[in-house]
């Protein structure tokens, strides 16, 4: 419960903070997404409040790739978090070097709103389980915003930007493959636990499912078999 709790409250503050940058200034981002690209060149300076953002998130992803790997319980999707958080981390630090910041403030709007909402319903559930019982689950709200957001919204918005904008705004950008290599990557990912979300929502729906229960949980025959340890 605390780490939900704390993640609950990072996820909270980062996506407001974002947020607050696109609507609450005069970056025009989210309406313009072409617009992360008019007067683009290398080593450009980076504005303070957009660094400051980029220095949080670094940070905590940074944490979150050791944590995965030492701290948190394996599950059957840790392999693709780790990838994740070493995707993330890259694609933070990385468009930072190229003076990609603009794009990236975009990018940590679309996804942290999803995670703001995943971990308020594992602090629900957390909540209604110490009280005796279990909430009752209504998926369909997180699995509409994480597809709204992650994989309309973020191909519509920033892919298009990086792939078709990018080129008429600098034609010889640099790292043009590189970059949109890895957000392709990140989209990827997103469809993959989209796909988790449904599968959950489909059990809730028929009836498969009466108690809470992590999908991405190793089953009881598969945790009695021989598994690597982390260190191996």
């Amino acid at each position: 419960m605390p780490e939900s709790a704390w993640k609950f409250l990072f996820y909270l503050g980062c996506w407001s903070y974002s947020a607050y940058l696109l609507f609450g200034t005069d970056y025009p981002f989210f309406h313009d997404p072409p617009s992360v690209f008019y007067d683009w060149m290398p080593g450009m300076a980076v504005p303070r409040d957009i660094a400051a953002a980029y220095l949080l998130q670094g940070s905590f992803y940074g944490h979150s790739i050791y944590a995965t790997l030492y701290m948190d319980a394996w599950r059957k999707d840790s392999v693709v978090m780790l990838i994740h958080h070493v995707v993330t981390l890259v694609l933070i630090v990385s468009s930072y070097a190229f003076r990609y910041h603009n794009v990236g403030i975009l990018v940590l709007f679309l996804h942290d709103i999803s995670d703001v909402q995943l971990e308020f319903t594992k602090l629900n559930i957390y909540f209604k389980a110490r009280g005796g019982s279990y909430a009752r689950i209504f998926p369909d709200p997180l699995s509409a915003r994480r597809f709204w957001f992650r994989l309309y919204w973020f191909p519509l918005k920033v892919l298009y930007a990086t792939f078709h904008s990018s080129l008429l705004a600098v034609p010889d950008i640099p790292f043009y493959f590189f970059f949109n290599a890895l957000l392709l990557l990140l989209t990827v990912m997103n469809l993959y636990w989209f796909l988790y979300i449904v599968a959950f929502a489909a059990k809730v729906l028929t009836g498969q499912m009466r108690e809470l229960k992590d999908l991405r949980e190793y089953d009881m025959a598969e945790a009695q078999s021989p598994k690597p340890s982390k260190a191996e």
